[in-house]
C-alpha cells in the first residue's frame, strides 16, 4: 500500500507565517461598538493635520476637475456656483460632520448615529441600505481618481502617443500600487499622503496665484467674462437661479467629509482630543478647498475659452494643468502634472482608509461578514479585487464612473444631515433642528437632481446594496449556530444554586404564565420521560431574547425562586446560543458536565429556522446540540443534551 503525503513541515510554517501576517490586527468583535461605546481601532495614532492629509488626498484633489466640471455646468456662471457650492460646505456640510464628529467619535459616521435611532433589524438593515452608498462613494473614489491620475498622465505633451492605449491597464497599475501601500499600514499611507498634499497644495498656490494675477493684469478679458455673464443672465436673480439648478453636477466638490470622520480613530488623543482634532481637520480642509475652488472658478473662467472645457479640449477635466502649461511653461506644467496626477492616484487611500475604519465595525458585529473582515490585510486585497473589476468594466472613463461617484457621496452627506436634524429633534434643540432640517432638505434636492441628471449611478448604487445586503444575509444564516457570547455574568445567588453534589440537571424552560402549575407540569414531565427520582434537584433555565439582530451579546444569569422552583434567568440575543453558553460557562466554573432537558418542538421545520434567524427562538433542542457541537469538538467535555 502506497504510503499516505503529508505536506512538508516547511510549507506548514510558511502557510502559517502568511495566515499570521494576513490577519495581523485583527480587530476584536464587540457588540457595544456603537457610538462611544465603539472599539478604536488598533492603528497607530496620529496629529490631526497629519490625518486630513490622508482624507485631503480626496477631498484637496478634486482642484484636478472640479473647475472643469463647473465651466462645463455653468459656463459664464461657474465663479457664482462654485460660490453657492462653498457656502453649501461651510454652513452645511461642514457644521454636519462637525456635529456626527462629536456623537460617533470612532470612526462610525452617520451610520451609528441612525442605526442607534432605529434599535432592532429596522436600524441595522437601514445601516446595510446605506453601506451600499459607502461602499459607492468610496471604490469609485478609488477607480475613478486612478482613472483620472492616468488621464493626467496620457494628455501631458511630453508623454509618447504610444501609451494612449494604455489607459486600462495603467489604472489597473496605480490601484495595485495603492493596495501595496495599505498592505504596509496606515503609518505608511500617512507619511506618502502628508508630502503628496503639501506639494500638491505649495504648487496650487503658485498657479492660481499666477492664474489669478494674468486675470487681473488683462481687464478685457475679466470684462469680456463678465458682459457674457450679463448677456447671458441679465439679473441676479436669474444667475441665483440658474446656479441653484445646476449645483447638483458640482456636487463631486462635496467629497471628503464622510471620508474625514471614518478615519477619526487615527487622530491621536484621547476622546476629547480626538474629537476637537477631527472638527480642525474637517473645518481647515473645507476652509483651504473653498479658498482654492472660488480662485480657480474665477480664474479658469476669465482665462480659459470656452471650447476648451469640452471633450477633447486642452482644459477638459484638467483646467488648472492648461493654466500651468500657459502660463508657467511645460516644464513646470509637467511638474504639476505629476503631482497631479500623484493625488489623484492616492486620492484612494483616504476611501480606503474610510472602508477599512467602517466595513470591520459594522458587517462582523452583524455576523455578516466573515470573522477575518475584522483584519484590515485581507479587506484590501478583496477592495482591490472589486476596484479592479469596476475599472475593466468602466474602460477605465472618468465620466462613466462620475454618476456613480457623485450619487454615493451626496447619499451620504444628505444620511448625516438627516442623522444630526433626528438627533437634535430628540434632544429638544428647536434652533439645531431647523437648521440642519435645511440643509438635508438642500442636500435632499441635491441628490434627486443628481440622480435624475446621471441615473446610471443610482444603479451602479443599487447593486451595491443589493450585493451587501443578501451576501451580509447569506453570511448571518451561515454563521448563525456560532457560539456568539462575548462574556457571561452570573451573580451570587445563581452561583449558589449551582453548588449542588450530584450533577447539574437544567430544564429549559421558555416562561408563559410562569405561574406555579406551568412549572410543575414541565418538571413533572421531565422526570417522567427521563426517569428522574422525584428528589433529583432541578433548575429551570429560562431565556429572554432582548434584541435577536444583535449577533454578540453579553449574557446577565439572575437566579430567582418561584412557586417553590429554582430557575436561572439569562437575557441574550438567541435561546439556543445562550443556553450552550451557559452550559460551557457551567462546565469551566464548575468541573462538571450540566445536562439540559427539552421536549420537541412542534411545526413546520422551516418556519421554526427562519424564527431562529429572525426572533432567536425557533427548534431550540437542535440548535442547541448543533452549537455545542461547533463551540466544543470533544464530546467527552460537551455537556449532554436531552430530548423527550
Amino acid at each position: 500500500m502506497a504510503a499516505t503525503s503529508t505536506p512538508p513541515a516547511s510549507a506548514e510554517r510558511a502557510d502559517d507565517k502568511l495566515r499570521a501576517w494576513l490577519l495581523h490586527g485583527l480587530l476584536r468583535s464587540d457588540r457595544k461598538s456603537v457610538g462611544h461605546h465603539a472599539e478604536p481601532a488598533p492603528h497607530e495614532q496620529h496629529r490631526w493635520w497629519q490625518v486630513m492629509c490622508l482624507t485631503g488626498v480626496d477631498y484637496f484633489s478634486t482642484l484636478g476637475y472640479q473647475p472643469g466640471i463647473a465651466a462645463l455646468a455653468a459656463g459664464s456662471l461657474s465663479p457664482i456656483a462654485t460660490l453657492l457650492l462653498v457656502a453649501l460646505t461651510l454652513f452645511g456640510a461642514l457644521p454636519t460632520y462637525r456635529a456626527v464628529a462629536a456623537e460617533s467619535p470612532n470612526g462610525l459616521g452617520s451610520l451609528s448615529m441612525l442605526e442607534g435611532l432605529l434599535p432592532g433589524w429596522r436600524g441595522k438593515l437601514l445601516v446595510l441600505f446605506l453601506l451600499g452608498f459607502v461602499a459607492t462613494a468610496f471604490v469609485v473614489t478609488i477607480t475613478l481618481s486612478a482613472a483620472d491620475a492616468t488621464a493626467h498622465l496620457l494628455q501631458n505633451p511630453f508623454v509618447p502617443d504610444f501609451f494612449e492605449g494604455w489607459k486600462v491597464p495603467i489604472t489597473l497599475l496605480l490601484i495595485a500600487l495603492l493596495g501595496v501601500v495599505f498592505l504596509g499600514g496606515f503609518s505608511e499611507a500617512i507619511g506618502l499622503a502628508v508630502v503628496l498634499v503639501a506639494v500638491y497644495l505649495l504648487l496650487n498656490v503658485v498657479v492660481v496665484v499666477t492664474a489669478v494675477a494674468q486675470a487681473i493684469a488683462h481687464p478685457a478679458m475679466v470684462g469680456d467674462w463678465r458682459q457674457t455673464l450679463l448677456t447671458e443672465h441679465p439679473g441676479p436673480l436669474a444667475m441665483i437661479g440658474v446656479s441653484l439648478f445646476v449645483m447638483p453636477k458640482l456636487a463631486l466638490g462635496l467629497s471628503g467629509f464622510e471620508t474625514g470622520v471614518a478615519v477619526m480613530p487615527l487622530v491621536k488623543g484621547d476622546l476629547a482630543q480626538r474629537i476637537k482634532g477631527t472638527r480642525l481637520l474637517l473645518t481647515t480642509a473645507a476652509l483651504i478647498m473653498s479658498v482654492f475652488l472660488i480662485a480657480s472658478s474665477f480664474a479658469t473662467s476669465v482665462l480659459i475659452p470656452a471650447a476648451e472645457f469640452e471633450e477633447g479640449g486642452k482644459a477638459s477635466g484638467r483646467a488648472l494643468a492648461y493654466l500651468a502649461h500657459t502660463y508657467l511653461g511645460d516644464l513646470f506644467g509637467t511638474v504639476y502634472d505629476l503631482s497631479t496626477m500623484a493625488i489623484l492616484w492616492f486620492a484612494g487611500a483616504s476611501a480606503m482608509a474610510g472602508l477599512l475604519n467602517i466595513v470591520p465595525r459594522y458587517l462582523p458585529r452583524y455576523g455578516m461578514a466573515p470573522d477575518w473582515t475584522r483584519a484590515v490585510r485581507p479587506l484590501v486585497l478583496v477592495f482591490t479585487a472589486i476596484a479592479f473589476a469596476i475599472t475593466i468594466f468602466f474602460n477605465a472613463g472618468v465620466e462613466e464612473q462620475g454618476g456613480a461617484y457623485a450619487t454615493g457621496v451626496l447619499a451620504l452627506i444628505l444620511s448625516a444631515a438627516v442623522a444630526v436634524t433626528l438627533s437634535s429633534w430628540q434632544k429638544r434643540r428647536r434652533g439645531r433642528t431647523i437648521g440642519f432640517g435645511v440643509v438635508a432638505l438642500i442636500l435632499a434636492y441635491t441628490a434627486i437632481a443628481n440622480i435624475i441628471e446621471r441615473p446610471d449611478g443610482l444603479k451602479i448604487a443599487f447593486f451595491f446594496v443589493v450585493a451587501i445586503v443578501v451576501t451580509s444575509l447569506i453570511s448571518r444564516a451561515t454563521r448563525s449556530t456560532e457560539l456568539r457570547v462575548s462574556a457571561i455574568e452570573l451573580d451570587e445567588q445563581a452561583k449558589s444554586l449551582l453548588e449542588v453534589p450530584g450533577k447539574i440537571r437544567l430544564i429549559a424552560n421558555e416562561p408563559d404564565a410562569r405561574d406555579e402549575r406551568e412549572y410543575a407540569e414541565k418538571d413533572h414531565e421531565t422526570r417522567r420521560n427521563h426517569h428522574l427520582p422525584d428528589d433529583e434537584p432541578l433548575l429551570f433555565l429560562e431565556v429572554t431574547v432582548e434584541d435577536a439582530s444583535e449577533f454578540h451579546s453579553e449574557l446577565r444569569v439572575r437566579a430567582e425562586e418561584r412557586h417553590g422552583y429554582k430557575i436561572l434567568q439569562v437575557t441574550g440575543s438567541t435561546v439556543p446560543n445562550a443556553i450552550a453558553a451557559v452550559l460551557l460557562h457551567i462546565r469551566d466554573e464548575t468541573g462538571k458536565l450540566p445536562h439540559v432537558y427539552f421536549h420537541w418542538s412542534e411545526g413546520n421545520p422551516i418556519a421554526a429556522l427562519l424564527r431562529y434567524l429572525v426572533f432567536g427562538g425557533g427548534d431550540v433542542a437542535p440548535l442547541t446540540r448543533e452549537v455545542l457541537r461547533q463551540a466544543e469538538p470533544d464530546d467527552t467535555r460537551r455537556p449532554p443534551v436531552h430530548v423527550g
